[in-house]
């Protein structure tokens, strides 16, 4: 009996360590917060009545958000940086055709080498840091600006790893300033209108959703030098999972108010089509022995991921750059008492809409939807459309921006918090572990430790 009882014992406690060591790492970084840190959910940063901003990377991104916040009242460029001289030149340009005042006289420029950003950072201590860089350069570089006093604005994604993610939540707490993903399609009309009507219980308890970023990009496979395809085409043949989640994720999260009280993520599962496009496309297009078509493509054409959230509501989140279709978000809601759908945009309600369509077996699409924009058009996309008019993506960049420099002059929380920017780029990388075990659920990280039951749902602002 005393060997059985110690065979029962050992078998016990080996499950029991086994249990244990298969417990994700990037989960143990949930540690109680320090006691000189602050929960930055709803935080609001002391009022910069001046704003005080610095870019890094004006390629492409940087140097529209650049030109937009320069002709924004009470606004200072004081410095850009980028690898290429002349981009800086030609961006510092841009900045003093569009001010209608004395400002922006005295941009301090640096570039040259991979480093000076860090120099610029020192020298300049600007207020504000946009981050429009390759992906592998937003962690260290939000990480650092954050600790050399300033708020960090990043490109999408926040980070590339889940122990990134981790160390900028841990600085922004630390150090008490912002750091926010720029999720431009949080500004687009259509999202704008579907976060009001969910606000105003349109189609009842959203229960599941649907996000993607599909846009054929294997043009971009040109750009050999700099650029956006000269790194991230690297990134398709390295790495295999859903590599570019939060156009499509972060609005319908919004919408479901996750990690904002009444819910969050739990876990996620993923799956990817065998990799065929990207090295046909090389092959077809490129002599043999181009430096494509040495690269053995990893990622495959189109990953599907299915999150569960803690209370048991799903999204579908897809994502494709390679495939020969349309563009879409696919950017779908469904509640208990309706549908919000888009690409195309189109609505379906139980009991129909009044005037258009008798039940929810019809959409409402097209010119019909006018009734409904006059009716549920976001407060904010209203007043500020004019405003944005001319900026990037029909205008969703420029509002974006304005509510940025609204918020820090006025001493407001920020639309979108540092968690949701986490939470939504840790898509990238649960999704290749997910693919990698063959569809094995992967557990998100609370990054709010805990705190996101307390945190207010984004309100729908005037």
């Amino acid at each position: 009996m005393k060997n059985l009882d110690r065979r029962k014992f050992l078998k016990k406690t080996s499950l029991s360590a086994a249990a244990v060591a298969v417990v994700p790492n990037y989960l143990n970084a949930t540690k109680e917060r320090p006691l000189y840190a602050q929960y930055m959910g709803d935080y609001a940063a002391p009022k910069l009545e001046q704003v005080r901003a610095a870019f890094i990377g004006v390629g492409a991104r940087g140097g529209d958000h650049l030109k937009f916040l320069a002709a924004l009242p009470n606004t200072e460029v004081v410095a850009i940086c980028d690898v290429h001289e002349d981009l800086v030149k030609q961006k510092a340009g841009w900045v003093r055709e569009v001010s209608d005042e004395n400002r922006h006289q005295n941009i301090a420029q640096y570039f040259g080498d991979e480093h000076q950003w860090g120099k610029m950072l020192k020298e300049v201590k600007p207020q504000v840091v946009f981050i429009a860089t390759n992906w592998n350069n937003h962690a260290p570089m939000a990480i650092e600006a954050m600790k050399q006093g300033a708020h960090a604005f990043v490109e999408v994604p926040i980070a590339v790893t889940l122990s990134e993610m981790w160390d900028i939540i841990d600085t922004s707490e630390r150090t008490q300033k912002h750091c926010m993903m720029l999720e431009n399609v949080n500004y687009s009309r259509d999202e704008l209108m579907f976060l009001n009507m969910c606000r105003q219980g349109v189609i009842g308890e959203p229960l599941h959703a649907e996000a993607a970023y599909i846009h054929e990009l294997r043009w971009q496979m040109e750009e050999q030098q700099r650029g956006t395809g000269s790194w991230r085409t690297h990134h398709y043949a390295k790495r295999n999972g859903n590599l570019y989640p939060t156009h499509g994720l972060g609005p319908v999260a919004q919408y479901m108010n996750l990690g904002r009280g009444d819910d969050t993520f739990g876990s996620l599962v993923s799956f990817s089509t065998p990799s065929r496009g990207r090295a046909a496309y090389a092959k077809k297009n490129y002599s043999e022995d181009h430096k494509w078509n040495a690269l053995d493509f990893k990622g495959g054409d189109l990953n599907t991921s299915i999150i569960k959230t803690q209370m048991g509501k799903t999204i579908m989140v897809q994502w494709d750059e390679t495939s020969p279709r349309p563009y879409s978000r696919l950017n779908l809601i469904q509640g208990t008492k309706g549908v919000l759908a888009g690409f195309p945009t189109r609505v379906a309600l139980e009991g129909g809409i009044e005037g258009i369509t008798k039940d929810h077996h019809s959409w409402v699409q097209g010119g019909k939807l006018q009734k409904l924009y006059e009716k549920y058009d976001h407060p904010l996309y209203k007043r500020l459309n004019k405003a944005a008019k001319g900026s990037g993506h029909g205008g969703m960049d420029g509002i974006m921006v304005y509510r940025i420099v609204e918020c820090l002059q006025q001493g407001l929380p920020l639309d979108q918090n540092v968690y949701e920017g986490c939470f939504w780029s840790a898509v990238a990388p649960l999704s290749e572990r997910s693919v990698a075990s063959g569809g094995a659920p992967q557990p998100f990280p609370d990054f709010t430790r805990g705190n996101w039951k307390g945190t207010a749902p984004l309100q729908i602002i005037e």
